[in-house]
């Protein structure tokens, strides 16, 4: 497969894959789940293809006997696989044996967990590194040892930074020009609203509404905004807004698509510090999802148009979206080195950081 662009979630599988029977990898539709773990399957099962869809689940003795590892690409589609792998793990635990990748919960018939059996990884679109390709001058891993001095340069100007905050982490879009990235990211987030709300099993009444509040909480973005205040910025002189059980299936269902990633607040164990801040900053899987649904482009994002404030936070839109790009890239180094991404901020007079 030429052109393949390595990412950090392969070494994470060549890492686990000898040693787990089962392993399965988690993101949003479209960052290139399919195309990491097909390089490593003997056998697939790409069930968002109708013909294979009908004919795996009836079939399903073809798993105890085809060359492993097996692919099942969009197991969601069918849950009940997940327990004929969990049972199949039961009977052996030898590495390598099932990937499966999923692009939502799955809906319908509660699954039985794979604690034990089926370890999950998550995929995210493509960080800052990885689209670059370049050899980089800080390493978290030696960081998050000790003792590591934090000294380099970069070739990135703000003009740099600005491009790929709209150029997408998702493997495909972000390769397009502008124009058609520009399409398939309103594409993108159309399906979202008109298709896979429905397929999770929420009928969404007024899509205009639906795209509003995500257009608001893009705007909440590196934010700790309230949910009541995303739900004022986008329904502004609205006498009839949304009940709040409306706006949490809209929140539900976005995370089920793994298009919200929030950074939860880091809060010291004894709680000693206690006027420490506890809500979650607000992220969507990808800032050039965000600059899409409000409709900025890099002249816009530089001139500091359609500047939109919502919760505490008074950074530029520019400087929360460029915290989006770094809290993603973040995220996929520390999940590499076993670690996690949380933020500081102090409440009341204390200092943000």
């Amino acid at each position: 497969m030429s052109g393949y662009l390595h990412r950090i979630t392969d070494r994470e599988l060549d890492e686990l894959m000898p040693d787990l029977p089962a392993i399965s990898i988690e993101g949003p539709k479209g960052i290139g789940k399919t195309e990491t773990a097909i390089r490593r399957a003997a056998t697939a099962f790409r069930l968002d293809d109708p013909a294979a869809a009908q004919l795996l689940p009836a079939a399903t003795e073809r798993l105890r006997t085809t060359d492993r590892p097996v692919l099942l690409d969009e197991w969601q589609r069918h849950p009940e696989l997940w327990d004929l792998v969990r049972r199949e793990v039961d009977a052996s635990a030898a590495g390598g044996q099932f990937l499966l990748t999923g692009s939502a919960a799955p809906t319908g018939s509660p699954i039985h967990s794979g604690a034990g059996r089926i370890v999950t990884l998550r995929m995210r679109p493509l960080s800052l590194s990885e689209r670059l390709q370049t050899e980089s001058t800080v390493s978290l891993a030696a960081l998050l040892k000790g003792g590591a001095e934090v000294v380099g340069d970069s070739e990135l100007h703000l003009e740099d930074y600005v491009s790929e905050i709209l150029a997408s982490g998702y493997l495909a879009i972000g390769r397009l020009p502008p124009r058609a990235r520009t399409l398939q990211l309103d594409g993108y987030l159309a399906r979202v609203i008109e298709r896979e709300f429905a397929e999770q099993g929420a009928a969404v009444r007024r899509p205009g509404t639906l795209r509003a509040w995500m257009a608001a909480y893009a705007a909440a973005t590196a934010t700790t905004a309230s949910y009541e205040a995303i739900l004022n910025a986008a329904t502004p002189g609205l006498s009839n807004k949304p009940a709040r059980s409306t706006t949490t299936v809209y929140r539900d269902v976005l995370s089920q698509l793994w298009l919200l990633d929030p950074v939860p607040a880091w809060t010291p164990g004894s709680r000693i510090l206690s006027r420490l801040a506890t809500t979650p900053k607000h992220f969507l899987a990808d800032p050039a999802l965000a600059a899409r649904l409000l409709d900025l482009d890099a002249e816009q994002l530089m001139d500091r148009e359609g500047d939109m404030h919502i919760g505490p936070q008074t950074s530029t839109l520019l400087g929360r979206l460029l915290e989006s790009l770094v809290a993603i890239s973040l995220k996929t180094y520390a999940q590499a080195n076993r670690a996690s991404l949380s933020h500081f901020r102090a409440s009341n007079s204390w200092e943000t950081g």
